[in-house]
């Protein structure tokens, strides 16, 4: 298997949606079925039968979505549409059913038996498969509508029901289940990407783009430099100066692989903050991605890896430096609900979990004395500004920094368009949103684009050369330990 077989293994799902089938009582423009790997479902066709788990799972999300408890978080929503303007795929299209209050009219439709469990692959499943899930509704709706946990429920019912192909049932089973969860198969697929890179072939590849499956093509685009790995979790790293206590460390999965670096700043400004740092070697990926991908069971099964993992260290907090998986984290109570056993367990775990930001600027933070000197911006990851609500605490942190100016983009909540793997799945989309992004980033003049994930920090990269900015992109860890070096 070559390298860029390897890496499109990273391609968790093709365009999901299948013929457009709309209620009739609802008024939203059908969208043009979107390709998949799978069969398409026509309004009066039967459902292929060679697949009896569909019809359990699919059951199983349709008892969700029309639960009592499903039904007041809909209810919630007054339709006053506030969360438009926060929309960024209300931007691109400008159509109802692809702003929050639409998509919530769906689920509500849905739920009270108005589309048929056989047309939820059709318009449904379009209009829910478009949104990002950044939550930036969730910000600015005055009624506070978990459209979060609405969404989960909406896009495991279309996951549920969607009949993949054999192709894409490998990619998934190779990507979700073989390759995050497992480190030291992401650290192997690392090194021959980096071999890719130093040969020169990634210049050609690029060069030659235009041939490239679109999917491929938007996987490769967002292919970071890599650098040598990090030493191999367990190691503990020492306190430097007054010890203040000891930090467990959430390396990740696509981080821990493809940006290393990061990892290693976060230990060091740790360490300079008077932490001893371990990393359990026993953690796995967050189980986000699977989630997302409709693959509940497993998600839990690398929840209740990950609360064991990190209950048996015996540390004060553990410290995640990536926007995407400290919610993860802190949502495994909701995730393990049903689990008598480690519900309260994740109860404990969720209350020890800090991002990085939020962690140092608690302590307080070491005051760096290294000149930075740049004009930069703090590039909110959305999982973290509208999921954690870590918003003061990382410019706080920066302001800190000698030499650094800090500017703000005119719409800071606004998404980049990474959102996990949407800029793989659906790449035209997530190109107009990063298009938007990396204009506001032009008009801020920042010479350095700090951000606090990994998607993002990928997302960035790929943005800041597909719009001929000279600028950096480094890691809010990177920054500090900049300046403590300096």
């Amino acid at each position: 298997m070559n390298t860029a077989a390897l890496f499109a293994l990273f391609s968790l799902a093709a365009e999901g949606g299948q013929a457009a089938v709309f209620p009739a009582d609802l008024t939203a423009e059908d969208a043009p079925p979107l390709r998949s790997y799978h069969g398409r479902v026509r309004e009066g066709q039967a459902l292929p039968e060679t697949l009896p788990s569909w019809r359990t799972t699919m059951s199983h999300g349709l008892e969700l979505l029309t639960s009592a408890e499903y039904r007041a978080k809909l209810d919630q929503c007054i339709h006053c549409g506030l969360c438009l303007p926060a929309c960024p795929t209300y931007e691109v299209f400008g159509t109802e059913m692809d702003g929050p209050r639409g998509r919530i009219a769906l689920m509500r439709a849905a739920a009270e038996g108005r589309v048929p469990a056989a047309q939820l692959q059709g318009a449904f499943a379009t209009h829910i498969g478009r949104c990002l899930a950044c939550r930036a509704c969730e910000t600015a709706c005055p009624s506070g509508v978990q459209y979060g946990a609405l969404y989960e429920v909406a896009r495991a019912v279309v996951e549920h029901g969607r009949v993949a192909g054999p192709a894409e049932r490998a990619l998934r089973w190779l990507g979700l289940r073989q390759l995050l969860p497992h480190r030291h198969r992401l650290r192997a697929l690392a090194r021959l990407l980096r071999l890719y890179q130093a040969s020169g072939l990634q210049r050609l590849v690029r060069r030659l783009a235009w041939a490239l499956p679109r999917h491929l093509r938007a996987m490769e685009a967002i292919l970071p430099p890599i650098g040598p790995a990090h030493p191999p979790l367990g190691q503990v790293a020492p306190a430097i100066g007054a010890r203040r206590g000891r930090v467990a460390l959430f390396a990740g999965c696509v981080q821990d692989a493809f940006l290393p670096h990061v990892n290693a700043a976060t230990v060091r400004v740790l360490q300079r903050n008077g932490y001893e740092v371990m990393a359990p070697p026993a953690q796995t990926c967050c189980g986000a991605a699977q989630l997302h991908a409709g693959d509940e069971a497993f998600a839990r099964d690398l929840a209740r890896r990950n609360v064991d993992a990190f209950l048996s260290a015996d540390v004060d907090a553990v410290v995640v430096n990536a926007g995407g998986c400290g919610l993860s984290l802190k949502e495994y109570p909701h995730l393990l609900r049903a689990d008598p056993v480690y519900a309260p367990r994740a109860a404990h775990l969720a209350a020890r979990v800090s991002d990085l930001a939020e962690f140092l600027a608690a302590a307080p933070l070491v005051p760096p004395r290294g000149l930075v000197r740049a004009r930069a911006l703090y590039a909110d990851s959305c999982h973290l500004r509208h999921g954690q609500r870590v918003v003061r605490q990382p410019r706080e942190l920066l302001r800190a920094v000698p030499g650094l100016e800090l500017v703000e983009l005119r719409q800071p909540d606004r998404c980049c368009g990474s959102a996990g793997v949407y800029n793989i799945a659906q790449p035209d989309t997530a190109d107009q949103i990063l298009d938007a992004k990396m204009a506001d980033v032009a008009a801020s003049g920042a010479d350095l684009i700090v951000t606090a994930n990994a998607g993002c920090h990928m997302q960035y990269l790929y943005g800041v050369r597909r719009a001929g900015l000279c600028a950096r992109v480094l890691h809010l860890a990177e920054v500090l330990d900049k300046a403590y070096e300096g």
